[in-house]
Protein backbone atom coordinates (compact mmCIF):
# COMPACT_ATOMS: atom_id res chain seq x y z
CA UNK A 1 0.00 0.00 0.00
CA UNK A 2 1.45 3.35 -0.90
CA UNK A 3 1.51 6.46 0.52
CA UNK A 4 -0.53 9.20 -0.96
CA UNK A 5 1.04 12.83 -1.66
CA UNK A 6 -1.72 15.22 -2.16
CA UNK A 7 -0.60 17.14 -5.70
CA UNK A 8 -2.99 20.06 -4.64
CA UNK A 9 -0.76 23.15 -4.59
CA UNK A 10 -0.41 24.04 -0.15
CA UNK A 11 -0.46 27.67 1.08
CA UNK A 12 2.83 28.84 1.66
CA UNK A 13 4.53 27.89 4.96
CA UNK A 14 3.54 29.97 8.06
CA UNK A 15 7.65 30.39 8.80
CA UNK A 16 8.07 32.28 5.63
CA UNK A 17 4.60 34.26 5.57
CA UNK A 18 5.64 35.64 8.94
CA UNK A 19 8.92 36.77 7.63
CA UNK A 20 7.44 38.40 4.77
CA UNK A 21 4.84 40.20 7.18
CA UNK A 22 7.40 41.31 9.20
CA UNK A 23 10.27 42.82 6.11
CA UNK A 24 7.17 44.40 4.21
CA UNK A 25 5.23 45.88 7.08
CA UNK A 26 6.78 46.18 10.39
CA UNK A 27 7.42 50.14 11.18
CA UNK A 28 10.78 49.69 13.65
CA UNK A 29 10.27 52.96 15.87
CA UNK A 30 12.81 51.68 18.82
CA UNK A 31 15.87 54.18 19.35
CA UNK A 32 17.44 51.82 21.06
CA UNK A 33 17.61 49.56 18.02
CA UNK A 34 18.62 52.21 15.63
CA UNK A 35 21.28 53.48 18.12
CA UNK A 36 22.88 49.94 18.40
CA UNK A 37 22.65 49.05 14.80
CA UNK A 38 24.56 52.64 13.52
CA UNK A 39 27.34 50.83 16.35
CA UNK A 40 26.97 47.66 14.78
CA UNK A 41 27.77 49.13 10.94
CA UNK A 42 30.87 51.11 12.38
CA UNK A 43 32.20 48.32 13.92
CA UNK A 44 31.25 45.86 11.29
CA UNK A 45 32.85 47.86 8.56
CA UNK A 46 36.03 47.89 10.75
CA UNK A 47 36.46 44.96 11.13
CA UNK A 48 36.14 44.49 7.63
CA UNK A 49 38.95 47.16 7.12
CA UNK A 50 41.34 44.89 9.57
CA UNK A 51 40.57 42.09 7.27
CA UNK A 52 42.13 43.66 4.42
CA UNK A 53 45.78 43.49 5.93
CA UNK A 54 45.61 40.12 5.85
CA UNK A 55 46.59 38.19 2.56
CA UNK A 56 44.78 35.27 3.02
CA UNK A 57 41.66 37.06 2.82
CA UNK A 58 42.49 39.73 0.36
CA UNK A 59 43.57 36.65 -2.26
CA UNK A 60 39.29 35.90 -1.97
CA UNK A 61 37.97 39.23 -2.99
CA UNK A 62 37.34 40.53 -6.00
CA UNK A 63 35.26 39.85 -9.47
CA UNK A 64 35.51 36.12 -10.75
CA UNK A 65 37.18 37.57 -13.80
CA UNK A 66 39.93 39.45 -13.35
CA UNK A 67 39.47 43.02 -14.17
CA UNK A 68 35.84 43.22 -14.45
CA UNK A 69 34.65 45.93 -13.57
CA UNK A 70 30.75 46.67 -13.39
CA UNK A 71 29.19 50.53 -14.61
CA UNK A 72 26.90 51.41 -11.64
CA UNK A 73 27.70 48.01 -9.86
CA UNK A 74 28.40 48.03 -6.02
CA UNK A 75 31.96 49.33 -4.65
CA UNK A 76 33.85 46.75 -2.34
CA UNK A 77 34.97 49.43 0.57
CA UNK A 78 38.54 49.73 1.21
CA UNK A 79 39.69 48.15 -2.19
CA UNK A 80 39.14 49.29 -5.51
CA UNK A 81 36.74 46.76 -6.60
CA UNK A 82 33.20 47.56 -8.73
CA UNK A 83 31.37 44.24 -9.25
CA UNK A 84 28.16 42.83 -9.61
CA UNK A 85 25.82 43.03 -6.54
CA UNK A 86 25.97 39.13 -5.85
CA UNK A 87 30.04 39.40 -6.27
CA UNK A 88 30.18 42.51 -3.94
CA UNK A 89 28.03 40.85 -1.22
CA UNK A 90 30.62 37.92 -1.12
CA UNK A 91 33.60 40.64 -0.87
CA UNK A 92 31.91 42.63 1.84
CA UNK A 93 30.54 39.26 3.84
CA UNK A 94 33.90 37.38 3.57
CA UNK A 95 35.82 40.55 4.96
CA UNK A 96 32.97 41.52 8.26
CA UNK A 97 33.33 37.68 8.98
CA UNK A 98 36.86 37.08 8.13
CA UNK A 99 38.69 37.54 11.56
CA UNK A 100 35.99 36.37 13.81
CA UNK A 101 35.23 40.14 15.44
CA UNK A 102 32.15 41.08 14.93
CA UNK A 103 29.05 41.00 16.51
CA UNK A 104 27.78 37.76 17.97
CA UNK A 105 24.34 36.05 18.84
CA UNK A 106 23.98 32.79 21.33
CA UNK A 107 21.12 31.10 21.65
CA UNK A 108 19.93 27.53 20.67
CA UNK A 109 22.11 28.14 17.70
CA UNK A 110 24.96 30.65 17.41
CA UNK A 111 25.55 32.88 14.82
CA UNK A 112 26.77 36.31 13.66
CA UNK A 113 24.08 38.79 12.35
CA UNK A 114 26.53 41.23 10.99
CA UNK A 115 27.42 38.73 8.31
CA UNK A 116 24.20 39.69 6.94
CA UNK A 117 25.71 43.31 6.34
CA UNK A 118 26.83 41.72 2.83
CA UNK A 119 24.21 41.57 0.97
CA UNK A 120 22.66 44.74 3.12
CA UNK A 121 25.30 47.02 1.73
CA UNK A 122 25.92 45.45 -1.72
CA UNK A 123 22.48 45.59 -2.28
CA UNK A 124 21.73 49.48 -1.52
CA UNK A 125 24.67 50.55 -3.21
CA UNK A 126 23.93 49.31 -6.26
CA UNK A 127 20.55 50.23 -6.25
CA UNK A 128 21.83 53.61 -5.07
CA UNK A 129 23.84 54.07 -7.89
CA UNK A 130 21.22 52.63 -10.22
CA UNK A 131 18.84 55.51 -8.93
CA UNK A 132 21.06 58.46 -9.10
CA UNK A 133 22.18 56.92 -12.92
CA UNK A 134 18.38 57.53 -14.07
CA UNK A 135 17.95 61.24 -12.01
CA UNK A 136 16.27 59.21 -9.21
CA UNK A 137 17.69 59.64 -5.30
CA UNK A 138 19.35 57.35 -4.01
CA UNK A 139 19.24 55.60 -0.77
CA UNK A 140 19.88 56.74 2.71
CA UNK A 141 22.15 54.85 5.50
CA UNK A 142 18.65 54.97 7.42
CA UNK A 143 17.57 52.54 4.83
CA UNK A 144 20.93 50.60 5.85
CA UNK A 145 20.22 50.57 9.25
CA UNK A 146 16.52 49.55 9.13
CA UNK A 147 18.19 46.29 7.05
CA UNK A 148 20.22 45.61 9.55
CA UNK A 149 17.57 45.46 12.54
CA UNK A 150 15.59 43.54 10.31
CA UNK A 151 18.00 40.64 9.30
CA UNK A 152 19.52 40.75 13.01
CA UNK A 153 16.14 39.80 14.24
CA UNK A 154 14.86 37.10 11.46
CA UNK A 155 18.69 35.48 12.45
CA UNK A 156 18.11 35.81 15.65
CA UNK A 157 14.73 35.13 16.44
CA UNK A 158 14.81 31.67 14.45
CA UNK A 159 18.02 30.96 16.24
CA UNK A 160 16.84 31.72 19.85
CA UNK A 161 14.52 27.91 20.07
CA UNK A 162 16.07 26.36 16.86
CA UNK A 163 19.94 24.69 17.03
CA UNK A 164 21.05 23.73 13.46
CA UNK A 165 24.72 22.92 15.07
CA UNK A 166 22.79 19.70 16.61
CA UNK A 167 21.48 18.42 13.25
CA UNK A 168 25.26 19.19 11.25
CA UNK A 169 24.13 22.61 9.79
CA UNK A 170 25.92 25.57 10.30
CA UNK A 171 24.72 28.66 11.34
CA UNK A 172 25.03 30.89 8.02
CA UNK A 173 21.99 28.70 6.70
CA UNK A 174 19.88 31.89 8.98
CA UNK A 175 21.91 34.69 7.33
CA UNK A 176 21.11 33.32 4.26
CA UNK A 177 17.29 33.28 5.28
CA UNK A 178 17.95 37.19 6.87
CA UNK A 179 19.69 38.29 3.73
CA UNK A 180 17.36 36.71 0.85
CA UNK A 181 14.60 38.90 3.22
CA UNK A 182 15.67 42.11 3.11
CA UNK A 183 17.81 42.03 -0.24
CA UNK A 184 14.32 41.16 -1.65
CA UNK A 185 12.51 44.30 0.22
CA UNK A 186 15.65 46.18 -1.02
CA UNK A 187 14.95 45.43 -4.54
CA UNK A 188 10.99 45.75 -4.13
CA UNK A 189 9.98 42.44 -4.43
CA UNK A 190 5.94 41.76 -3.61
CA UNK A 191 5.30 39.67 -1.25
CA UNK A 192 4.66 36.83 -2.86
CA UNK A 193 7.70 36.54 -4.73
CA UNK A 194 9.26 37.39 -1.27
CA UNK A 195 7.87 34.06 0.23
CA UNK A 196 9.26 32.40 -3.32
CA UNK A 197 12.83 33.93 -2.71
CA UNK A 198 12.79 32.88 0.90
CA UNK A 199 11.41 28.88 -0.31
CA UNK A 200 14.79 28.96 -2.66
CA UNK A 201 16.13 29.64 0.18
CA UNK A 202 15.34 26.62 1.80
CA UNK A 203 15.88 24.50 -0.97
CA UNK A 204 19.16 25.00 -1.34
CA UNK A 205 21.21 22.47 0.48
CA UNK A 206 22.85 23.86 3.15
CA UNK A 207 26.43 24.24 4.63
CA UNK A 208 27.59 21.31 6.95
CA UNK A 209 29.70 22.54 10.48
CA UNK A 210 32.34 20.38 9.57
CA UNK A 211 34.81 23.27 8.56
CA UNK A 212 34.43 24.33 12.24
CA UNK A 213 35.45 21.45 13.93
CA UNK A 214 38.03 19.22 14.31
CA UNK A 215 39.77 17.69 12.64
CA UNK A 216 38.56 19.67 9.62
CA UNK A 217 38.84 23.25 10.74
CA UNK A 218 39.63 25.85 8.11
CA UNK A 219 39.50 28.84 6.68
CA UNK A 220 36.04 28.11 5.20
CA UNK A 221 34.59 29.33 8.00
CA UNK A 222 35.51 32.69 7.38
CA UNK A 223 34.25 33.24 4.38
CA UNK A 224 30.81 31.11 4.75
CA UNK A 225 29.29 34.16 5.43
CA UNK A 226 30.07 35.83 2.97
CA UNK A 227 28.64 32.72 0.37
CA UNK A 228 25.94 33.09 2.04
CA UNK A 229 25.38 36.73 1.73
CA UNK A 230 25.86 36.38 -2.18
CA UNK A 231 23.51 33.56 -2.42
CA UNK A 232 21.08 35.41 -0.58
CA UNK A 233 21.17 38.23 -3.47
CA UNK A 234 21.68 35.80 -6.25
CA UNK A 235 18.15 34.00 -5.32
CA UNK A 236 16.51 37.27 -4.47
CA UNK A 237 17.39 38.73 -8.42
CA UNK A 238 15.85 35.52 -9.86
CA UNK A 239 12.63 35.59 -7.81
CA UNK A 240 12.48 39.42 -8.99
CA UNK A 241 12.13 37.87 -12.45
CA UNK A 242 9.79 35.87 -11.87
CA UNK A 243 10.76 32.41 -10.81
CA UNK A 244 8.64 30.23 -9.00
CA UNK A 245 8.55 29.34 -5.52
CA UNK A 246 7.99 26.38 -3.34
CA UNK A 247 4.92 26.89 -1.06
CA UNK A 248 5.54 24.04 1.38
CA UNK A 249 9.04 23.47 1.14
CA UNK A 250 9.66 23.49 5.04
CA UNK A 251 6.35 21.14 5.60
CA UNK A 252 6.15 18.89 2.73
CA UNK A 253 6.20 14.90 3.93
CA UNK A 254 9.65 13.28 2.88
CA UNK A 255 11.18 16.24 1.04
CA UNK A 256 10.58 19.12 2.91
CA UNK A 257 13.61 20.83 5.04
CA UNK A 258 11.84 20.20 8.10
CA UNK A 259 12.27 15.86 7.25
CA UNK A 260 15.19 16.05 5.29
CA UNK A 261 17.26 18.29 7.62
CA UNK A 262 15.90 19.03 10.92
CA UNK A 263 14.76 15.68 12.08
CA UNK A 264 11.67 15.45 11.21
CA UNK A 265 11.26 18.77 13.78
CA UNK A 266 9.19 22.02 13.01
CA UNK A 267 10.87 25.45 14.16
CA UNK A 268 10.03 26.84 17.16
CA UNK A 269 9.64 30.61 18.09
CA UNK A 270 10.29 32.11 21.85
CA UNK A 271 8.90 35.72 20.65
CA UNK A 272 7.31 37.54 17.21
CA UNK A 273 9.94 39.79 15.45
CA UNK A 274 10.89 43.48 16.61
CA UNK A 275 13.56 44.59 17.47
CA UNK A 276 14.98 42.57 20.18
CA UNK A 277 17.57 41.17 18.87
CA UNK A 278 19.69 44.18 17.20
CA UNK A 279 18.63 45.55 20.71
CA UNK A 280 20.28 42.90 22.91
CA UNK A 281 23.52 41.90 20.65
CA UNK A 282 26.91 41.06 21.63
CA UNK A 283 29.63 43.35 19.99
CA UNK A 284 33.19 41.82 20.46
CA UNK A 285 35.35 44.63 20.94
CA UNK A 286 38.65 43.72 23.23
CA UNK A 287 39.38 40.87 21.49
CA UNK A 288 38.95 38.42 18.13
CA UNK A 289 38.04 35.47 20.04
CA UNK A 290 35.37 33.15 19.27
CA UNK A 291 32.49 34.61 21.43
CA UNK A 292 32.18 31.94 24.26
CA UNK A 293 36.22 32.27 25.22
CA UNK A 294 35.81 36.41 25.35
CA UNK A 295 35.18 36.31 29.06
CA UNK A 296 37.66 33.58 29.56
CA UNK A 297 40.46 35.95 28.04
CA UNK A 298 39.49 38.40 29.88
CA UNK A 299 39.76 36.38 32.89
CA UNK A 300 43.26 35.72 31.77
CA UNK A 301 44.22 39.19 31.00
CA UNK A 302 43.42 39.75 34.84
CA UNK A 303 45.52 36.62 36.04
CA UNK A 304 48.05 37.75 33.56
CA UNK A 305 48.81 40.86 35.95
CA UNK A 306 47.87 39.27 39.20
CA UNK A 307 50.71 37.07 38.40
CA UNK A 308 53.36 39.93 37.69
CA UNK A 309 52.03 41.86 40.96
CA UNK A 310 53.40 38.66 42.65
CA UNK A 311 56.36 38.57 40.63
CA UNK A 312 55.78 35.54 38.99
CA UNK A 313 54.12 34.85 35.16
CA UNK A 314 53.23 31.96 33.62
CA UNK A 315 56.03 29.46 34.12
CA UNK A 316 54.89 29.05 37.78
CA UNK A 317 51.59 27.46 36.32
CA UNK A 318 50.76 24.23 37.60
CA UNK A 319 46.96 23.95 36.56
CA UNK A 320 44.42 25.87 35.51
CA UNK A 321 41.08 24.97 35.35
CA UNK A 322 37.54 26.86 33.23
CA UNK A 323 34.30 27.03 34.61
CA UNK A 324 32.37 27.57 31.41
CA UNK A 325 28.89 26.43 30.26
CA UNK A 326 27.94 23.66 28.22
CA UNK A 327 28.19 25.35 24.36
CA UNK A 328 31.56 26.26 25.14
CA UNK A 329 32.72 22.78 26.09
CA UNK A 330 30.85 21.41 22.75
CA UNK A 331 32.60 24.57 20.21
CA UNK A 332 35.94 25.51 21.69
CA UNK A 333 37.55 23.01 24.34
CA UNK A 334 39.67 21.74 22.03
CA UNK A 335 42.83 19.78 22.53
CA UNK A 336 45.73 18.20 20.57
CA UNK A 337 47.57 20.14 17.46
CA UNK A 338 45.86 23.07 15.84
CA UNK A 339 46.90 23.45 12.49
CA UNK A 340 46.04 26.73 11.33
CA UNK A 341 44.39 30.10 12.40
CA UNK A 342 40.90 29.21 12.27
CA UNK A 343 41.55 26.10 14.19
CA UNK A 344 43.41 28.22 17.02
CA UNK A 345 40.85 31.03 17.59
CA UNK A 346 38.28 28.18 18.28
CA UNK A 347 40.51 26.56 20.70
CA UNK A 348 39.73 27.89 24.24
CA UNK A 349 43.07 26.50 25.64
CA UNK A 350 44.85 28.44 22.77
CA UNK A 351 42.95 32.05 23.27
CA UNK A 352 43.43 31.67 27.24
CA UNK A 353 47.00 30.66 27.07
CA UNK A 354 47.97 33.58 24.78
CA UNK A 355 47.44 36.47 26.94
CA UNK A 356 48.85 34.47 29.67
CA UNK A 357 51.57 34.38 28.46
CA UNK A 358 51.87 37.78 26.48
CA UNK A 359 49.53 40.03 28.16
CA UNK A 360 47.38 40.41 24.80
CA UNK A 361 45.21 38.73 22.40
CA UNK A 362 45.13 40.18 18.50
CA UNK A 363 44.04 38.57 15.36
CA UNK A 364 47.72 38.31 14.46
CA UNK A 365 48.37 35.69 17.55
CA UNK A 366 46.29 33.47 15.43
CA UNK A 367 48.75 33.45 12.92
CA UNK A 368 52.00 30.77 12.33
CA UNK A 369 54.88 32.98 13.72
CA UNK A 370 53.32 33.50 16.85
CA UNK A 371 51.50 29.48 17.18
CA UNK A 372 55.04 28.05 17.16
CA UNK A 373 56.01 29.54 20.15
CA UNK A 374 56.56 25.80 21.62
CA UNK A 375 55.17 27.49 25.67
CA UNK A 376 51.78 28.12 23.83
CA UNK A 377 51.29 24.37 23.69
CA UNK A 378 52.59 23.71 26.49
CA UNK A 379 50.58 25.47 28.47
CA UNK A 380 47.67 24.86 26.86
CA UNK A 381 48.46 20.91 28.34
CA UNK A 382 47.52 22.42 31.46
CA UNK A 383 44.45 23.72 30.97
CA UNK A 384 41.22 21.83 31.17
CA UNK A 385 37.59 22.70 31.22
CA UNK A 386 34.42 21.48 33.02
CA UNK A 387 30.87 22.43 32.66
CA UNK A 388 28.98 24.44 35.86
CA UNK A 389 25.31 23.84 35.13
CA UNK A 390 24.06 27.44 36.16
CA UNK A 391 26.76 28.68 33.93
CA UNK A 392 24.80 27.11 30.95
CA UNK A 393 20.91 27.95 32.56
CA UNK A 394 22.16 31.52 32.69
CA UNK A 395 23.42 31.30 29.04
CA UNK A 396 19.80 30.53 28.28
CA UNK A 397 17.87 32.82 30.42
CA UNK A 398 16.27 35.20 28.14
CA UNK A 399 16.71 37.98 30.62
CA UNK A 400 20.54 37.15 31.34
CA UNK A 401 21.92 35.96 28.31
CA UNK A 402 25.30 35.64 29.92
CA UNK A 403 28.56 33.71 28.75
CA UNK A 404 30.23 33.26 31.80
CA UNK A 405 33.78 31.98 32.69
CA UNK A 406 35.97 31.46 35.91
CA UNK A 407 39.54 30.58 35.17
CA UNK A 408 41.46 28.99 38.65
CA UNK A 409 45.14 28.36 38.61
CA UNK A 410 46.90 26.65 40.88
CA UNK A 411 50.53 27.30 41.25
CA UNK A 412 54.07 24.65 41.23
CA UNK A 413 54.54 25.96 44.72
CA UNK A 414 50.63 24.57 45.52
CA UNK A 415 49.95 28.15 45.77
CA UNK A 416 45.76 28.61 44.52
CA UNK A 417 44.72 32.16 43.41
CA UNK A 418 41.26 32.96 43.64
CA UNK A 419 39.51 32.07 41.10
CA UNK A 420 38.61 35.19 38.46
CA UNK A 421 34.99 35.10 37.34
CA UNK A 422 33.71 36.98 34.34
CA UNK A 423 29.33 36.67 33.63
CA UNK A 424 29.01 39.08 30.85
CA UNK A 425 31.76 40.33 28.34
CA UNK A 426 32.37 44.03 27.82
CA UNK A 427 30.16 43.98 24.03
CA UNK A 428 27.05 42.72 26.42
CA UNK A 429 24.34 45.28 26.16
CA UNK A 430 24.47 44.80 30.40
CA UNK A 431 28.45 46.64 29.73
CA UNK A 432 26.74 49.17 26.75
CA UNK A 433 28.14 52.01 28.48
CA UNK A 434 31.74 50.61 29.10
CA UNK A 435 32.02 49.57 25.89
CA UNK A 436 30.60 52.10 23.21
CA UNK A 437 33.47 53.94 23.76
CA UNK A 438 35.78 51.16 23.31
CA UNK A 439 34.24 49.74 20.44
CA UNK A 440 34.70 53.64 18.71
CA UNK A 441 38.13 53.46 19.48
CA UNK A 442 38.27 49.92 17.51
CA UNK A 443 36.25 51.55 14.82
CA UNK A 444 39.60 54.56 14.54
CA UNK A 445 41.75 52.03 15.06
CA UNK A 446 40.74 50.32 11.68
CA UNK A 447 40.18 53.30 9.66
CA UNK A 448 43.88 53.89 10.65
CA UNK A 449 45.13 50.64 8.88
CA UNK A 450 43.62 51.05 5.67
CA UNK A 451 43.42 55.50 5.00
CA UNK A 452 46.08 58.01 5.22
CA UNK A 453 45.03 60.57 8.20
CA UNK A 454 42.84 63.22 5.20
CA UNK A 455 40.37 60.28 4.22
CA UNK A 456 40.06 59.06 7.90
CA UNK A 457 38.80 62.33 9.48
CA UNK A 458 36.49 62.72 6.43
CA UNK A 459 34.65 58.72 6.98
CA UNK A 460 34.68 59.82 10.49
CA UNK A 461 32.72 63.12 10.21
CA UNK A 462 29.99 60.92 7.77
CA UNK A 463 30.36 58.03 10.10
CA UNK A 464 30.42 59.39 14.38
CA UNK A 465 27.59 61.03 14.61
CA UNK A 466 24.18 58.97 13.71
CA UNK A 467 21.79 61.81 12.15
CA UNK A 468 24.34 63.18 9.72
CA UNK A 469 25.19 58.99 9.01
CA UNK A 470 21.49 58.05 8.64
CA UNK A 471 20.91 61.09 6.17
CA UNK A 472 24.17 60.34 3.67
CA UNK A 473 23.24 58.48 0.87
CA UNK A 474 24.90 55.03 0.62
CA UNK A 475 26.95 55.37 -2.77
CA UNK A 476 28.38 58.69 -0.80
CA UNK A 477 29.19 56.66 1.94
CA UNK A 478 30.52 53.81 0.66
CA UNK A 479 32.78 56.26 -2.28
CA UNK A 480 34.12 57.59 1.08
CA UNK A 481 35.93 54.43 1.58
CA UNK A 482 36.96 53.84 -1.21
CA UNK A 483 40.79 52.87 -2.32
Amino acid sequence: MSNYISNNRPDPDQVLVDIADYVLNFKIESKLAYDTAHYCFIDSIGCAFEALTYPACRKMLGPIVPETSVPNGAKVPGTSYQLDPVQAAFNIGTMVRWLDFNDTWLAAEWGHPSDNLGAILAVSDWISRQQIAVGKPGLSMKTVLESMIMAHEIQGVIALENSFNKVGLDHVILVKIASTAVSSKLLGLSKQELINALSLAFVDGQSLRTYRHAPNTGSRKSWAAGDATSRAVYLSLIAQKGEMGYPSVLTAPIWGFYDVSFQGKSFQFQRPYGTYVMENILFKISFPAEFHAQTAVEAAMTLHHQLKEMGKDFTHIQQISIRTHEAAIRIIDKHGPLHNPADRDHAIQYMVAIPLIYGRLTAADYEDEVALDDRIDQLRAKISCFEDQQFTKDYHDPEKRSIANGLSITLIDGTQLPEVVVEYPIGHRIRRTEGIPKLIEKYKINLQRIYDEAQQQEILSKTLDYHTFQETKVHELVDLMRK
